[in-house]
């Protein structure tokens, strides 16, 4: 690679929620061969970079500084002079208190290609994740940002608080919290009416976010009560009355609430996603991974796939299930046409709707979605000398192969996946749990509860889930935590994870919510 080929990037990160990172913000850390990222800038935006990504953290936090900003300055340069792509990832926007303009500078000066990429700054998101809008025609036409690292009684302040105090409708400090006893003081002297609404907001976008408001003349006996540190946003006009009536982000049924997910990282997805759309900080802690069986499953499997004709029904139990006997069929040069002569059983709209995916359509589906179900579904169909395909899990209960014998058909059970514990789960998870730093545990089969068990120290079990709710997706499920010696608390009604979500949000429906004071 040459200099010519090699460029900065200087990207807003945004407030805190990846989500608000902009299209092209998440394009320049996928094709960076150099991140370079601040303590504000979101955690779980590293993970959309290359693995090959030299990843380097500049982060400034309470004045203890990893580099100075010279010395950021030259590592920005330096890199792209090795001829790297660089994408230089900072918190909010760049250019908004940010030293972008000072990065920029320098790469100007050293004739190093660079563009900007704007980030949503949280000087405006969060407010509007609080339920402030900075601007209302009712109230305000007008909005100034102002820095609240300066030292409010400097004599050479730069800060006009004449004009900011009696001229400006909403003022947002940032980086102020440690000054805000100044900053009010400020304003009042300069004129601004005590009664003045303010809020500051701490970690605005992000699921921890805790606003806390008051006045100017309360509000610093306020954040002390609170205990709110920095890093928050303060917001100071009429708009702040405007937050009991339009505040939603904290309004939100799980907000605040810390949720582990037991569930194998790639199923987890769905799970997570639905539970942090209604405000819960999900901890992924996957007890298990899936993974291929035995060499002679798979040899059993690819014999049966060569020799479909003889089956009359195919049975799915799981969604690993439809989607490991896909993949193996796909291996074998063929799709859903050589199955075209089965019928097909699954065990719930799980399962079912990812068999759809695959071009065919469930012939049998029970009400009620566990084995016995499948067992009785089965009961208004003649059985005898049928052969029954069932492709599983190799821990799998051996009730629905039993009682399909037992009805005379003939069953060829081949364990497809089988699951394993990740060993490298259990250190973060131990940790949140002893810091109290969970709400509720989730197990969605009973191989999570298993390998979860295993995940902990045996005589640190019951301390460590003292203060803890668990949650099951079905009787099964929690029937085997039973045998574990662990009380289930919540068990979904319906045995998905739709049901599981909703009995999880209806559980916290009836209790105080959490996370700010209004």
């Amino acid at each position: 690679m040459t200099l010519k080929s090699a460029k900065v990037y200087l990207v807003g990160a945004g407030p805190g929620d990846h989500d608000l990172i902009t299209v092209k913000g998440r394009r320049c850390i996928v094709q960076a061969d150099v991140v370079i990222y601040d303590y504000l800038a979101a955690p779980d935006l590293l993970r959309y970079a290359s693995p090959t990504a030299e990843l380097i953290y500049v982060g400034k936090k309470g004045g203890d500084h990893t580099l100075s900003q010279e010395g950021i300055n030259q590592l920005i340069v330096d890199k792209a002079r090795a001829g790297n792509i660089v994408t230089r990832l900072k918190g909010g926007d760049p250019f908004i208190f940010g030293r972008g303009g000072e990065e920029a500078e320098i790469l100007a000066e050293q004739q190093i290609p660079f563009e900007i990429v704007p980030g949503v700054t949280s000087a405006i998101a969060a407010p509007a994740y609080a339920g402030i809008p900075l601007t209302h025609r009712d109230y305000t036409a007008t909005v100034a940002f102002v820095t609240g690292h300066e030292d409010p009684t400097r004599k050479d302040s730069r800060i006009d608080w004449a004009a900011l105090a009696g001229g400006i409708g909403t003022i947002v400090f940032l980086m102020g919290v440690k000054n805000l006893p100044k900053i009010v003081g400020r304003l009042i002297e300069n004129g601004r009416d005590p009664q003045t609404p303010v809020c500051l907001v701490r970690w605005g976008t992000r699921s921890d976010q805790k606003t806390v408001c008051g006045t100017l003349e309360t509000i610093v006996a306020a954040v002390a009560q609170a205990g709110l540190k920095a890093p928050a946003v303060i917001v100071v006009g009429k708009v702040a009355r405007l937050r009991p009536k339009l505040s939603w982000f904290e309004n939100r049924p799980l907000f605040g609430r810390r949720i582990v997910v037991t569930r194998a990282r790639a199923q987890a997805s769905d799970l997570v996603s639905r539970l942090s759309a209604l405000g819960a900080t999900c901890l992924m802690a996957p007890a298990i991974e899936i993974v291929d069986p035995d060499d002679q499953q798979i040899a059993r499997l690819r014999g049966a796939l060569a020799d479909l004709d003889r089956y009359d029904w195919l049975v799915f139990t799981s969604v690993n299930g439809v989607d490991r006997f896909f993949r193996h069929l796909d291996e074998q040069g063929l799709d859903a046409r050589a199955l075209g002569h089965l019928k097909t059983a699954t065990i719930g709209p799980a399962t079912a709707a990812r068999l759809r995916s695959h071009g065919l359509k469930s012939d049998l589906m029970p009400d009620n979605y566990r084995a016995e179900s499948v067992v009785a579904a089965f009961g208004d169909h003649p059985m005898r000398d049928v052969r029954v395909l069932l492709p599983r899990a190799a821990q799998a209960r051996p009730i629905l192969p039993v009682a399909l014998a037992e009805m005379g058909a003939h069953v060829d059970e081949i364990e497809i996946y089988a699951t394993k514990p990740v060993a490298e789960a259990a250190l973060a998870l131990n940790q949140a749990l002893a810091d109290g730093a969970v709400d509720m545990v989730t197990f969605t089969s009973s191989s999570t509860v298993k390998n979860f068990v295993q995940m902990l120290p045996t005589d640190r079990i019951d301390t460590l889930l003292k203060a803890v709710k668990l949650a099951s997706i079905g009787p099964i499920t929690s029937q085997t935590a039973a045998d574990q010696g662990l009380k289930i608390d919540i068990e979904a009604a319906t045995y998905t994870i739709d049901g599981l979500v909703a009995a999880i949000s209806g559980y916290f429906a009836s209790r105080e919510p959490i996370g700010y004071e209004s």
